[in-house]
């Protein structure tokens, strides 16, 4: 699955050196004594146990290992810390942090995460299994146990509601699945009416992930208790993060689906999702933490899972619950159970050392593939960095300069109000409302009142593909002076998004995101702030730390301009995502996402 640098090897080839070093014949390569073991396979935890490391994999588990060690074998006291198996994230776009995976396994290895379930179908939507493929390689080169899924929906839905730079049927899927066995199954499958009414691309993405004997995770916005979820669940489609209420977790738990609660930077689901568990009395076996999309600047300041399983535990989950959660929960989810996900002879040594209560989580060192890569928060090791290839870069063409008339609303009207479409933003949710408001009409073109609180939204295709754009209305965004945000970092498709009340500012905004090939622009009369993201258009090639200073000030540039939204540039990268309720804005309309399914709706209510 991994290079040889971090020893990841098939149980199978690994068997005579861990057998022989669980006898003693052989010496163990790390051996972490005197540890209250959390054993998140029974629910215990068990104090005075020590383990035993051979090479990558845990050799043996016990009261004395004193046999297992030699000269050269490595010994640490953990003098009473807890052990815990490293945390694993069910559900997560690396993409999400703007970072590459390198970066990405840098960030959060001093936090504890060692693993993680990865849907690469943001770099997927740009570049196909081309993209997929080379995120896949740098994965493999750290020390992450990582495990990648299949983008199943590129584009999210089908062309004709958007354009993306790239297309995945049923053809790549099996390709893909092909290329070895971290790559684990079938990404998110966003366009769930094309499964529930038989789509041919949808149904043959999944029967190809399960013919390789693989896992189709999910992704169903309607309501928990909508006669089609079952329908859904019958595809096969067995692991679902779109649950924001505790119904949504039971009745996910009750067809034998596993239900992702996620704590994302602007997804807060899991106070309202555990719900199930703490008042619902549901068993959590089937149940999983996870992340979904978590910002540079989040990690930084809040951190990864160990954020996500302390939030659980402020909710009332008992900590060996929160622990289960992120870790044998997630591995069994994915059948690899025998790998990670729980520290037991055979498996690989991905572990934690916690300090303190353990509530807390407070992880001051992480292991893994038997390897300490981190302590007190900070990297000991490097490793060798993976060389992006040229595909990666130079993904961004309009085909032409923006101006002030790319962003005019003609109206149906000459003079006077109009009514139109809105979509309204909510705060720390996935989903946005359709609101009908009234613009003002000039010579038949729309004119924002600075007084209503209004912006301009517009998306421009930049695959090279005939640069077509539309144009909608928000409501929610908040700027109190004249402001522009202008991204690649667009939800799915990734197209050039602009955000503003000012068509100057808009045009020179898309014009510099242009012109640095890829990134986010925020623009007032005050100043600039740029965070180049040259890689795919929507990933960085500076260091994590870099990435999460220049993420943290378009934040800042947000909040100044009047943006009170939490995590604000995540919320507005998602106002492109033509799946999720109940209106979204594609480069080729307002497309409302509603129980009878997905099509494109006027702008202005009269017409």
């Amino acid at each position: 699955m991994k290079t040889a640098a971090w020893g990841r090897r098939p149980l199978a080839d690994c068997v005579p050196e861990l057998v022989a070093a669980a006898r003693g014949d052989k010496k163990a390569t790390l051996v972490i004594q005197n540890v209250k073991l959390v054993n998140v396979v029974s629910g215990e935890i068990l104090p005075g146990m020590s383990i035993a490391v051979k090479d990558a994999r845990i050799a043996y588990v016990g009261k004395d290992v004193s046999h297992a060690i030699g000269e050269e074998t490595q010994v640490i006291d953990a003098n009473g810390k807890y052990a815990a198996p490293g945390l694993l994230d069910g559900h997560c776009h690396i993409e999400s942090t703007q970072m590459t995976a390198t970066e990405f396994a840098r960030a959060v290895l001093p936090l504890g995460t060692t693993g993680g379930f990865f849907d690469a179908h943001e770099i997927s939507n740009v570049l196909g299994l081309d993209g997929l493929r080379f995120m896949l390689e740098e994965a493999r080169s750290t020390p992450l146990a990582a495990y990648m899924q299949v983008a199943s929906c590129v584009p999210s839905t089908h062309p004709g509601l958007e354009t993306t730079g790239a297309f995945i049927g049923p053809e790549e899927v099996a390709e893909a699945l092909s290329w070895g066995e971290d790559m684990i199954g079938l990404g998110e499958v966003m366009n769930f009416p094309g499964v529930v009414y038989g789509d041919d691309k949808m149904i043959g993405e999944i029967q190809a992930t399960l013919r390789a004997g693989k896992y189709a995770d999910g992704h169903f916005t309607w309501k928990s208790d909508d006669w089609r979820l079952p329908v859904y669940a019958a595809s096969g489609v067995n692991g679902d993060h779109e649950c924001v209420t505790a119904e949504d977790v039971i009745e996910r738990v009750r067809l034998g689906m596993y239900a992702k609660m996620r704590q994302g930077s602007a997804w807060h689901d899991v106070a309202a999702t555990i719900k199930a568990h703490t008042e619902g009395g549901l068993d959590t076996r089937r149940m999983i933490l996870v992340t979904d999309d978590r910002s540079s600047e989040s990690l930084m300041n809040e951190g990864h899972m160990n954020f996500v399983v302390r939030h659980a535990i402020a909710q009332g989950v008992k900590p060996v619950t929160a622990f289960q959660m992120a870790t044998i929960n997630t591995a069994e989810r994915f059948g690899v159970s025998r790998d990670i996900g729980a520290i037991i002879p055979g498996a690989y040594a991905d572990v934690i050392l916690l300090d303190g209560n353990l509530a807390d989580v407070k992880v001051v060192m992480t292991i893994a593939a038997g390897k300490v890569v981190a302590e007190h928060g900070r990297m000991t090791t490097e490793w060798e960095r993976y060389d992006l290839p040229a595909l990666a870069f130079n993904t961004v063409n309009l085909g032409r300069k923006l101006s002030t008339e790319d962003f005019a609303i003609i109206a149906p009207v000459a003079e006077g109000k109009a009514e139109v479409r809105a979509i309204e933003v909510v705060e720390n949710h996935v989903e946005t409302i359709e609101r009908q408001v009234w613009v003002d009409v000039e010579n038949s073109t729309v004119k924002l009142d600075p007084a209503s609180g209004l912006c301009k939204m517009a998306v421009f295709e930049r695959h090279g593909k005939g640069g077509g754009h539309a144009l909608g209305i928000l409501t929610g965004i908040g700027f109190n002076k004249p402001a522009a945000i202008a991204m690649t970092v667009s939800h799915d498709s990734h197209n050039l998004t602009v955000i503003g009340n000012d068509d100057e500012l808009m045009a020179r905004a898309g014009n510099i995101v242009a012109d640095m090939q890829g990134g986010v622009v925020m623009l007032t009369e005050d100043g600039v702030s740029e965070f180049p993201l040259t890689v795919g258009g929507i990933m960085s090639k500076e260091p994590f730390e870099t990435v999460a200073r220049q993420s943290e000030d378009i934040s800042q540039a947000l909040i100044q301009a009047g943006c009170p939204l939490n995590n604000a540039f995540m919320t507005l990268s998602l106002l492109a995502l033509v799946v999720i309720p109940e209106i979204r804005l594609s480069d080729k309309g307002l497309v409302r996402i509603s129980a009878d399914g997905i099509d494109i709706v006027p702008l202005f209510t009269g017409k």
